[in-house]
């Protein structure tokens, strides 16, 4: 069960190709600059536009400071995160979305490695979307978001990271959260635990969800009695009153149980399913329309 009570303040082999998500380059790879690369200390990152991919808008992003922490909710892991503020709000006192990573990523694949939601931020905000911080964690290799045997990485966002943001100004008192694969099934778990009360929007993309425990991917849950304690099929009733979306592109694996999951909660979440498979170019696609959704709803 969660190591934090609900509402506290602060396939089968089939399917496994969609749960590894694998997302192309590597973090702060394409058009990252960084500087200042101490363990453990804060370090800013100016970005250029060189080799970005298709459809990922060329712009003057705001500022992007990262850092990391030991977590003792992880098990003594040192956590590394990154924050990205919208252009012209430099350390604001914002709402803030935080955004979980897939199987076998970091919080750096939220940027400038694949989704480059920085970027996709500072369009929507140039667009008329109110503007708001990004904030993203380490989650582990495949620890999947969820308390388990060893670490509890649900209870390090909760717990840990939520207050470092607040330290930094931002507004944690109602949050986004927005995850992909992994993540997806993240920020889902997250949403049934802090429930309405502190979750004002929810964005989960191809999230890894199955009927059954014994459908799970290798190592997402310890056994069985894990599974059942954290799934999230069953859970709908806990998201209720948390505006919604959630999509899933039509060749992924996942699409199924998604379909399943989208047709039982009323009413129906925003997004849907869309030509796509379990990959970064599906997730840069639909991410003009998930942060301007995070936008209309994380006030």
């Amino acid at each position: 069960m969660p190591h934090f009570a609900p509402d506290d303040g602060v396939s089968r082999r089939g399917l496994l190709l969609g749960v590894t998500g694998v997302l192309g380059a590597a973090a702060v790879g394409v058009g990252g600059i960084e500087a200042g690369l101490l363990p453990g200390r804060d370090r800013l990152h100016s970005w250029v536009g060189a080799g970005l991919p298709d459809g990922v808008p060329d712009l003057a992003t705001g500022a992007m400071v990262s850092g990391s922490f030991v977590s003792a909710k992880r098990g003594g892991a040192r956590v590394g995160w990154s924050i990205a503020y919208p252009p012209g709000h430099d350390h604001a006192p914002l709402s803030v979305l935080i955004v979980l990573h897939g199987r076998g990523g970091n919080h750096d694949q939220a940027f400038g490695g694949s989704l480059h939601l920085h970027r996709f931020l500072a369009e929507a905000t140039k667009g008329g979307t109110a503007p708001y911080a990004i904030a993203a964690p380490d989650g582990g290799d495949h620890e999947y978001w969820h308390p388990r045997a060893g670490t509890d990485p649900a209870g390090m966002v909760v717990d840990e990271f939520l207050p470092r943001l607040a330290d930094r100004g931002l507004d944690t008192r109602r949050i986004g959260l927005l995850g992909w694969s992994m993540g997806g099934y993240g920020a889902l778990y997250l949403s049934t635990v802090l429930r309405e009360r502190r979750v004002a929007v929810t964005v989960a993309e191809s999230p890894a969800i199955w009927h059954h425990g014994y459908q799970s991917a290798e190592g997402s849950f310890d056994d069985a009695a894990d599974f059942d304690a954290h799934a999230v099929l069953g859970q709908q009733a806990r998201l209720r009153g948390i505006p919604l979306r959630i999509d899933c592109g039509a060749d992924d694996g996942f699409a199924p149980t998604v379909r399943d999951l989208r047709a039982e909660i009323a009413p129906t979440p925003a997004g849907g399913i869309a030509p796509g498979g379990h990959n970064s170019d599906y997730w840069r696609s639909q991410a003009p329309a998930q942060l301007k959704f995070v936008g209309n709803h994380l006030l």
